[in-house]
């Protein structure tokens, strides 16, 4: 139903997200996401009246024809030191961008049975924003160098954690943003001194305003993970060492960026009990 006294605001917000859900081609989806969340913050801005609404995302995200998804043990690797190398991490990069567009879009749509503060929603709608931007600034380094996104394979381990977690935002939150997104606080570092080294100055910049960027992602995840576990009375550590162990397959691998995680609301005694030897004791 439209927004009331808000003739540019016509859509609820989860009829937003699945309009971005259901759009195929990547630059497609990030032009239209940031158009929805210009629209959302403006509104929001002039204090307008905004409408959540309840309209179910689909079970999986349209998806460009290309990449094609393997599993992620059968994604070819490169070494960094070569430009098809730089190239092949350019455009895992922008596969994990695009992927987080779809996710902060779903969380938004999929859990909105659950009354949630409105800042709820504002964080996942500047999160979805970010993250087109930076799937555009992948897909421009790309291009500079002749190559495009769908030109090499990806993998389907990120849409993977959203199903398993598709009937809990606990869970959700624990997955998505303190684990797959922090990883991204440990590795981007490593990723920027490649570019570093390769004088590439154009991916050094762009990749360094994503890791600023995404510092907040998983501060979002982790300010509304404790929020709900005070809802519930529930002690948040305890909670995330139980959902990460049923929902996340694996252990978490140093080195950590402890410094980031700390940035992000995430304290080392979260992690470290979840690495594999530590899992063991």
């Amino acid at each position: 139903m439209p927004c009331a006294n808000n003739p540019n605001l016509m859509k609820t917000l989860t009829q937003m997200a699945v309009d971005v859900l259901t759009t195929a081609d990547g630059r497609a989806k990030a032009a239209l996401s940031r158009s929805y969340a210009a629209q959302w913050q403006a509104a929001r801005a002039n204090g307008e009246d905004v409408v959540i609404g309840n309209v179910a995302p689909p079970d999986q995200p349209a998806r460009p024809a290309t990449p094609a998804l393997l599993d992620p043990r059968d994604v070819p690797s490169r070494k960094p030191g070569s430009e098809e190398g730089r190239i092949a991490i350019l455009h895992a990069v922008a596969h994990i961008e695009l992927n987080a567009v779809d996710l902060h879009w779903d969380i938004i749509a999929r859990f909105a049975d659950t009354p949630m503060p409105i800042g709820f929603y504002d964080d996942w709608v500047k999160s979805a924003d970010e993250e087109s931007k930076h799937f555009n600034l992948m897909c421009d380094c790309l291009e500079t160098r002749g190559s495009h996104y769908g030109a090499l394979d990806a993998h389907a381990g990120m849409w993977q954690s959203a199903e398993i977690t598709a009937h809990d935002l606990l869970g959700r939150l624990a997955v998505v943003p303190m684990v797959l997104e922090a990883r991204g606080l440990d590795v981007t570092p490593n990723m920027v001194k490649v570019f570093q080294n390769a004088k590439d100055k154009g991916a050094v910049e762009a990749l360094e305003v994503i890791y600023a960027e995404e510092v907040h992602h998983v501060s979002y995840g982790s300010k509304w993970f404790n929020f709900l576990c005070g809802r519930h009375d529930l002690d948040p550590k305890v909670v995330f060492h139980e959902l990460v162990g049923r929902y996340f397959h694996g252990s978490l691998r140093p080195p950590f960026n402890e410094e980031k995680r700390a940035e992000a609301g995430i304290p080392p005694d979260f992690y470290w009990p979840l690495v594999a030897e530590n899992k063991q004791k």
